[in-house]
């Protein structure tokens, strides 16, 4: 029995039961071994990307249409918990999947959806959001990369940073500024096929805290041009209006992977101090090691309900932004509780790069920064107040 037990989710179907299971099996045979590899060169190996396009588990939530499989946000969330319980560092289809494909599937054309899509689907393009600049964080309105128009083309010049898969990506969502004037109605969204422009170039593979096997990277863009077409959408100065409709989803992902997280360090974690023996006697068997695990399961078993009972409330579209801000800024706060409980208990050897916990522990930092600060989601939910 897992150390975290609570009941089924309604959307949680017998079908996705059997595809947990074989999401696992997929990380743990085709991914796991390489995590060694991609920490030490900063980056996932491009081919793991395609094999993951033929095993069907790119843009599983995307119509079939355009080359998905016609599920929901349940198979994503499954994605990215197994992704972690395999242990697999880096792999930023996550975002490919439940951020930059959604953008295209609401706000494209019928012409954007089928041209892009399918291949996103097979990772023969792999997907990149450009929203943070060097000065411009939380606030978008404030970003600074321009896209003007020019006859047919726009014109995008602009410094992007901290962006995920940014050494792999080679279609990515630029935020910027189609009317300079404007603040929010101002901001458009832009995609660029990296492959097909000039004036593009990668910055540097930027060293973390963390996620190690992760690229993020700067971008920038000098004189880019791309056609018309690539507006995302048909109308300018959306941009803004479609990031906060977005942003939901997103947040939602986020707390998927600190639950996701915080079960694999409470497990980890109680079977090491059966292992181990301090004094005589296994380190479970002190009554400090047992509250100290005693608390982290209540919270993590209360933290599971919400964050499933969210997934049910965004798979009927139903998750508003004050609801997601909570169960971000909850599950990131708690999954750096946990983590740094569990770090304890592991002792000196907690501390050691090899021991997973320790790389968990430096991993679990960015989860409160990340889309959006867990300050700006006291704001969204003050709001509501």
């Amino acid at each position: 029995m897992p150390v975290i037990d609570t009941a089924r989710p309604a959307w949680k179907t017998d079908d996705l039961v059997l595809f947990e299971e074989e999401v696992y099996k997929f990380f743990s045979r085709e991914l796991s071994p390489h995590v060694e590899k991609w920490r030490e060169q900063g980056c996932v190996d491009r081919w793991a990307w395609e094999k993951a396009g033929e095993a069907g588990l790119l843009c599983m939530s995307m119509p079939e249409e355009y080359g998905g499989a016609g599920g929901t946000f349940a198979h994503e969330q499954i994605f990215c918990e197994q992704q972690v319980k395999a242990g697999v560092e880096g792999f930023g289809a996550g975002l490919h999947n439940c951020i930059v494909a959604p953008y295209i599937l609401h706000y494209g054309t019928e012409e954007q959806k089928k041209r892009w899509l399918p291949r996103m689907a097979k990772g023969e393009l792999v997907g990149a959001i450009a929203m943070t600049e060097p000065g411009t964080g939380s606030d978008l309105q404030g970003v600074k990369t321009t896209a003007i128009r020019d006859g047919n083309q726009y014109v995008i010049n602009g410094q992007k940073t901290f962006i995920t898969n940014g050494q792999t990506a080679n279609l990515v969502i630029v935020v910027a500024k189609t009317d300079p004037r404007e603040g929010a109605k101002g901001v458009s969204l832009m995609v660029v096929e990296t492959d097909e422009v000039e004036g593009f170039r990668r910055g540097r593979n930027l060293k973390k805290l963390g996620m190690k096997a992760q690229d993020t990277s700067e971008l920038f863009f000098d004189d880019v041009r791309v056609p018309t077409e690539n507006l995302l959408g048909t109308e300018e100065g959306q941009g803004f209006i479609q990031l906060m409709q977005q942003l939901p989803q997103e947040r939602q992902q986020i707390a998927v992977l600190s639950i996701a997280a915080i079960e694999r360090a409470l497990e980890l974690t109680v079977d090491y101090v059966k292992q181990r023996h301090a004094f005589g006697k296994p380190v479970i068997a002190f009554q400090n090691t047992q509250f100290k695990l005693a608390e982290a399961k209540a919270k993590a078993t209360m933290a599971r309900v919400f964050v499933d009972y969210c997934t049910g409330l965004l798979i009927e579209g139903r998750l508003d932004a004050a609801t997601a801000s909570m169960s971000k800024m909850l599950l990131t706060d708690l999954e750096n509780e946990i983590i740094d409980e569990c770090l304890q208990l592991f002792g000196g050897y907690g501390y050691m790069d090899e021991y997973p916990i320790s790389r968990m522990y430096a991993d679990a930092r960015v989860q409160r920064i990340y889309g959006g600060t867990n300050e700006i989601m006291k704001l969204l939910i003050a709001r509501t107040l």
